[in-house]
């Protein structure tokens, strides 16, 4: 994605609703090439058009998540793809890196099946025949269009992977990885108990927050996707407890 879409993207993170007129002054680009961007934008889901001025694709949680910082989370996404070979196997949980990851496994890799929780990925990547993916039952959490619980537990049993990819709400060095939802991080929990190695991807910002309910202890984690800002104590924690910490 270009500088310019995702200048684009932030300014509405932040106004909400800007028209293409106000995009071009703001931008100094034509209104032909703002529209030729938006066309791009809404072609990926990521906003809607109306009446000459454009919105956040605001149907759900996931979108609004996608838009924001995402020129980083597209670069932690490039980063992590490199850890999958063509024909491998691999678990991804929900989240907006995760999507973004499975964009591009769809888009660079060959005969790669994904099992996920997410039928927000599921969705996302549909159109990319050269992807398989597997999508695990249970009880479905509407705004985050993922299913959780014992169902899913159960679901997730059937497989066995080398590599797994969640993202995070938090991190601190007492607790380790957190999240913001019970249901989802017991769901985490169950599936990473089926994968090798969990790859955490997740923006360094995280490294400055812990989410309200524990998700992983760092024991349990191989690597940490992240950007050149994650906070020096984090990374010298991380690497001190044998977590390969990779960086965009």
């Amino acid at each position: 994605m270009e500088i310019r879409q995702t200048k684009i993207l932030e300014l509405l993170t932040e106004r909400k609703k800007v028209d293409v007129n106000e995009f071009s002054q703001l931008l100094k680009v034509s209104q032909v090439t703002i529209r030729k961007d938006l066309d791009l934008l809404e072609k990926k889901g990521l906003i809607i058009r109306a009446h000459g001025f454009a919105t956040l694709n605001g149907q759900d949680d996931m979108n609004n998540r996608l838009a924001y910082h995402y020129d980083i989370k597209q670069k932690l996404a490039k980063l992590a793809c490199e850890l999958i070979e063509d024909g491998e196997t691999i678990m991804i949980e929900s989240g907006s890196c995760c999507a973004l990851l499975a964009q591009e496994i769809a888009a660079s890799k060959k005969d790669v099946t994904i099992i996920s929780n997410s039928s927000f990925i599921a969705d996302y990547i549909r159109q990319y025949p050269q992807v398989r993916i597997i999508l695990l039952g249970g009880e479905y959490q509407k705004e985050a269009q993922v299913c959780v619980g014992p169902m899913t537990r159960k679901c997730v049993e059937a497989f066995f992977v080398d590599k797994f990819f969640i993202g995070a709400d938090g991190f601190s060095k007492t607790s380790g990885f957190t999240g913001n939802d019970y249901m989802r991080s017991e769901t985490v929990r169950d599936m990473a108990k089926q994968a090798q190695h969990v790859i955490v991807i997740t923006e360094s910002s995280k490294f400055q927050q812990v989410g309200l309910v524990n998700l992983l202890p760092t024991d349990q984690v191989s690597y940490v996707v992240t950007d050149q800002q994650i906070p020096l104590d984090s990374e010298d924690y991380l690497q001190s407890q044998n977590i390969t910490v990779k960086k965009v």
